[in-house]
């Protein structure tokens, strides 16, 4: 089999890409169509913004803007993660044809050209634009500042251990935009949300970052797996305090009630098993604690709607 046809070492196994027409699938990678987790763990942290802006606007989250606000979202999510990947890989391509995991990638396996990958990324970057614009000018403009972080980001791995820490302010954006298309403004429960979030990407990125800790360290990239290493653990536990107490401030800074509290420690209780069954050096362990975070970022999300929809119930 050919380096090209290989499909890449993380995604999910017999994915939908690999059962379309052979010469999509490779833009469907460069999108990461095939590790639908990126998408989920972006997606999650708009709809806590738009449901917690709900409930700074005092009402609850269920008229039909809101829902057409989370399609919009839930579409912007998938086009800006793909443009963003794109843009990953032209500027990671020679790094990811260095390391197992990523070697089998459309841009170093040679499917797709970095010309042709750029202006697929331009392409996926005006379809966002076209999203984006449906919301106020405040949204608008916060959604623009984002691009400075998507941007730096791949180069973040070069010169600091923290990249996963510029990954949180990435790829947590969303929480502010949500806020933001609700309200048309930014305040203090949504800055914890925000730093809550940041958090919680500190500690699962550090999970996905032990994957490729042995490749990393040959080719000289850093993360926070290799800073930490056996400690890791420990830090993780703390990234995850740390993200479910701000996570909290948020919700009661908006007069959240207890069912916000009991699915939050729904939330809680899952980043504790991740910790738990952590085994750093299991890269299919470290895989699949990573793609969990699913299921953490949809209870948080949930906690936030749970609260919006009893708000009026409970006075």
């Amino acid at each position: 089999m050919s380096l090209s046809s290989q499909a890449p070492a993380d995604a999910v196994p017999s994915n939908w890409v690999e059962a379309m027409p052979r010469p999509l699938r490779p833009w469907l990678q460069l999108m990461r169509m095939d590790r639908p987790i990126g998408s989920w763990l972006l997606f999650w942290p708009c709809v806590c913004g738009l449901v917690l802006g709900a409930m700074a606007d005092e009402r609850s989250f269920a008229e039909w803007r809101d829902f057409y606000d989370v399609a919009l979202f839930g579409l912007g999510t998938v086009v800006m993660r793909g443009a963003g990947c794109a843009f990953n890989d032209i500027v990671d391509r020679k790094i990811d044809a260095m390391v197992a995991r990523t070697r089998g990638r459309p841009i170093p396996s040679g499917a797709v050209s970095v010309t042709a990958a750029a202006i697929f990324t331009i392409f996926l970057a005006l379809i966002g634009l076209t999203i984006l614009l449906q919301f106020n000018r405040f949204t608008v403009a916060l959604g623009a500042a984002s691009l400075l972080l998507v941007a730096a980001y791949p180069f973040m791995k070069r010169i600091t251990w923290w990249p996963q820490a510029w990954l949180g302010l990435t790829f947590n954006w969303g929480a502010l935009l949500g806020f933001a298309a609700q309200t048309g403004r930014l305040d203090l429960p949504d800055a914890f949300l925000y730093a809550g979030l940041f958090f919680w990407t500190l500690g699962y990125d550090t999970i996905y970052a032990h994957q490729d800790k042995e490749d990393d360290a040959l080719i000289g990239v850093k993360s926070t797996a290799r800073l930490l290493m056996q400690d890791s653990g420990k830090w993780i536990l703390r990234f995850y305090a740390l993200c479910f107490t701000l996570v909290l401030a948020a919700g009661f800074s908006e007069h959240a009630g207890w069912p916000f509290a009991f699915v939050m420690l729904a939330a809680g209780a899952h980043m504790l098993w991740q910790v738990r069954r952590l085994k750093i050096d299991d890269a299919a362990n470290c895989l699949m604690l990573f793609r969990a975070n699913s299921v953490t970022g949809g209870l948080m999300a949930l906690s936030f709607a749970v609260a919006a929809w009893f708000a009026p119930l409970l006075g």
